[in-house]
């Protein structure tokens, strides 16, 4: 869970989680037995970092009081199995079609993906586009950076993390999506020269030109 919530703010979450109607101040103070200026506290935080917002009025002996609910931020807090689900995916894909199906069908994805992004690049030249690639890269995840080697003339785009590192160990076919989605941006030859699925300590992708 994020390091800027604390524990105490954690057990908002989850009591919100579980009151999907939203809760007020009192019975967010009633449930952990703290006072309302300290639950005032914490969800005026948990507001600013937008995991909660005001729900409706709710209807009291006196006079309705306001309620607090999750957002979508406040809910994807929780923990998620994207990985596994993923994984269960790639592993009956394989198992069903082979690998050779399989490194097929992501290299489709990824240029897919490549497609839906292909106006940013209209009328860029190759180092435009390279920056631009950068920025996509770095909004999907990638911690990221290129160079120019003047050795032999070839751009190098490195990423020092795998957002998928867990799966790529398992189902090195997942490569092929990166791969595809550099190469149809750039619109050059890309070679893997480095993985970190094998034990490298960074991907590195070699410009063709």
């Amino acid at each position: 869970m994020s390091n800027k919530v604390s524990s105490r703010q954690c057990q908002i979450l989850n009591l919100l989680l579980n009151n999907r109607m939203g809760l007020s101040i009192d019975e967010i103070a009633n449930s952990l037995t703290i006072s309302r200026n300290a639950v005032q506290q914490h969800l005026s935080s948990l507001e600013k970092d937008h995991y909660i917002q005001t729900g409706e009025l709710k209807k009291t002996a006196g006079r309705p009081v306001r309620t607090f609910i999750l957002t979508e931020t406040g809910l994807n807090f929780f923990p998620k199995q994207y990985a596994w689900f993923s994984e269960l995916i790639l592993s009956d894909l394989k198992d069903k079609q082979g690998e050779e199906a399989l490194k097929t069908y992501l290299q489709s994805l990824g240029n897919t993906l490549a497609q839906s992004l292909l106006p940013r690049f209209e009328g860029k030249q190759t180092e435009q586009r390279i920056a631009e690639l950068m920025v996509i890269m770095e909004d999907l995840g990638f911690n990221v950076s290129s160079a120019k080697d003047l050795g032999d003339n070839h751009h190098y785009i490195s990423a020092c993390n795998c957002i998928y590192h867990d799966l790529a160990q398992k189902h090195s076919e997942v490569c092929e999506l990166d791969k595809t989605l550099i190469s149809t941006l750039l619109n050059k030859d890309i070679e893997l020269v480095e993985c970190m699925a094998k034990g490298e300590h960074s991907c590195r992708f070699k410009v063709k030109f």
